[in-house]
């Protein structure tokens, strides 16, 4: 790689709590090399779900509070003080924690102030509440960033770095500007090439990213500096390697770290909530023709996986196994289904209503099964298939993948499914496009790790059999 290429890079948030090892490990790898590299910041470690809502759980966080028209001041200040309490952790490595806290508390106060302000005018009834709740929620999203992009430049400022925090959430900026216009004029006044550039991962715009995107937006920024600035190469750093199973449930010393793949494989993995990267995030890097790389950043003597168009594994393997215990089945049992042209259209409808993207679908003369996330299964949404199906049956279960650039060899299918029948796993719906890049197997929760393991060990571990 020239030395005059620009790197984009996104750190995320567990990785951003281990800053000091981030300076090491990324930043200040090769100190005769750290310009012409941008870095967008994720909030540090769990307060964007304090903000808004656990990524995972679902449990509250402000905004809930906000839209509940509940008291949100007393969490904003708790919030507040353990962001303080961060800063201080950071002044052994370099933060001007005085600096760093007045910057913090005056837009946590001007955020409360605007809160304030929208309660006033959702109370009097005159304005669209979802609209106001949307703008609400952008509004708290930006300030885990913001922190964040200002700490890490201003640690490299006093390290001697010649360091730019790039604000841009919009803070206090009144223009109009979509996301785009707003990073093209932001990084229109800034000269990569002689400076750190730390931007934020939230990117204010008239379109609203977090309507557009909602909590894959920092990885959205990323995309988008990448290739409005055409980047060589856009690097994403986290706490692990892309390996070729969950290494928590295989076992480490099984496990080995994917060290090239394709964007394919890459959007089949974001399908079922393994997100090397957020796929309307990848599409405009496939796209432009700019490889991501993922990279831990706790191993940085390691490559990481390279992440192209291109690419086709030059012999027939799985390279991950991984899955979703998180999943439901709706089971549609209809007996008008048979021969009726379009039936499943109705279904799809449904699903369009309420937002949802189906994982898979399973077929046969008059039923068919839906394999949907747990979080979208809600009772509106089976309300409205029973108005319009004789028999619909909700189950939990849960889906197990065997994913690769190249798994097109007869047997592999074969392999898979004897190994889950000799560990007597039931499977319940299996599916593989004739592209033959995912192989699912639907099957019971309680047999969701247990799954995993057996398939790894047939696919993964006996390669030279697969």
């Amino acid at each position: 790689m020239s030395e005059h290429s620009l790197r984009v890079e996104k750190i995320g948030g567990t990785t951003m709590s281990r800053f000091g090892e981030i300076l090491n490990n990324v930043i200040l790898k090769n100190k005769n090399d750290v310009y012409n590299r941008i870095y967008v910041v994720s909030a540090y470690s769990g307060i964007t779900n304090e903000l808004l809502e656990h990524k995972k759980t679902g449990q509250p966080g402000i905004y809930q509070t906000f839209a509940q028209n509940e008291d949100f001041q007393p969490a904003m200040i708790r919030l507040q003080n353990e962001l303080c309490e961060l800063n201080s952790n950071f002044k052994k490595i370099g933060l001007d924690v005085e600096k760093a806290n007045s910057f913090i508390c005056e837009r946590i106060l001007f955020a409360v102030n605007i809160l304030k302000s929208m309660d006033n005018v959702l109370s009097s009834g005159y304005v669209n509440r979802t609209e106001l709740l949307l703008a609400a929620r952008e509004l708290l999203s930006s300030i885990g960033e913001m922190h964040s992009a200002f700490n890490s430049a201003n640690i490299l400022q006093s390290l001697g770095y010649n360091a730019i925090f790039v604000d841009l959430s919009g803070w206090k900026d009144r223009r109009e500007r979509t996301i785009d216009q707003r990073i093209k004029t932001t990084f229109g006044e800034l000269d990569p090439k002689t400076s750190i550039c730390i931007a934020t991962g939230y990117t204010k715009g008239t379109e609203g990213i977090m309507r557009e995107f909602d909590r894959g937006y920092s990885e959205v920024t990323f995309s988008k500096i990448a290739v409005l600035l055409g980047a060589t190469e856009a690097v994403i750093h986290k706490e692990y390697h892309l390996c070729s199973g969950d290494p928590m449930i295989i076992g480490k010393e099984n496990v080995h770290p994917i060290c090239n793949t394709n964007f394919d494989v890459a959007d089949q993995l974001a399908d079922v909530g393994m997100e090397a990267i957020h796929p309307k995030a990848s599409k405009p890097l496939e796209i432009a023709g700019i490889a991501i790389r993922v990279m831990n950043a706790f191993d940085p003597s390691h490559s990481g996986t390279l992440i192209t168009k291109d690419y086709i594994c030059p012999n027939l393997k799985t390279e991950v196994v991984t899955g979703s215990q998180a999943v439901t089945c709706l089971e549609i049992h209809d007996t008008r289904m048979v021969g009726e042209v379009g039936f499943d259209m109705q279904i799809m409808m449904v699903l369009q209503k309420h937002h949802i993207s189906y994982i898979n679908k399973a077929t046969n003369a008059n039923t068919i099964d839906i394999i949907i996330h747990e979080k979208d299964c809600s009772p509106e949404l089976i309300q409205d298939m029973e108005k319009q199906f004789e028999v619909v049956t909700v189950q939990e279960l849960a889906i197990v993948c065997a994913i690769g650039s190249n798994i097109a060899k007869p047997g592999i299918l074969a392999k898979a499914t004897r190994a889950l029948a000799e560990a007597k796993i039931n499977i319940l719906t299996v599916s593989q496009t004739s592209r033959q890049t995912n192989m699912q197997f639907t099957i019971h929760r309680d047999h969701f790790v247990l799954a995993q393991r057996v398939l790894h060990h047939a696919l993964c571990e006996c390669e030279e059999e697969v």
